[in-house]
């Protein structure tokens, strides 16, 4: 098994798109890596990772804005192309599992108010607990 985690910004508006009847939500995810060169000079490197989520639950396609931060995590797959100028290229696509909102670059670091986060089932809180601990039934 083979299985990609990126945390980065979009790089543009995700799209909802309608193929053979499944729904596909395509997107691109920039991480930017910051590094020194052999001389000590700052540098970035920045990978780009078109994301296909294929799901029924659009619901978080509105919120899949351009600069906002997301986790997202699936099965990595290279795909190779010649340009009309004939040079060979690559890029990485994902074909996503599960996707995070994180926050904006308006506001970095913050949820965006009213987002909702998929596949992250929420921890139940104290309040949630209805007996007392100490009234095991073993």
């Amino acid at each position: 098994m083979i299985k990609l985690q990126v945390i980065g910004n979009l790089g543009k508006d995700a799209v909802l798109n309608n193929v053979n009847g499944k729904n596909v939500i395509n997107f691109t995810v920039a991480h930017t890596e910051r590094f020194k060169d052999a001389q000590g000079n700052q540098k970035d490197r920045t990978t780009w990772v078109d994301c296909a989520y294929w799901t029924d639950r659009t619901g978080i396609s509105p919120y899949l804005k351009k600069g906002t931060q997301v986790y997202v995590e699936g099965t990595p797959d290279v795909r190779t192309y010649t340009t009309q100028d004939g040079r060979s290229g690559a890029s990485l696509t994902m074909r996503v599992l599960s996707v995070q909102l994180l926050g904006s670059r308006s506001n970095e670091g913050a949820a965006s108010p009213g987002a909702p986060a998929y596949n992250q089932p929420a921890p139940p809180s104290a309040s949630d607990i209805t007996e007392p601990i100490d009234d095991l039934p073993f």
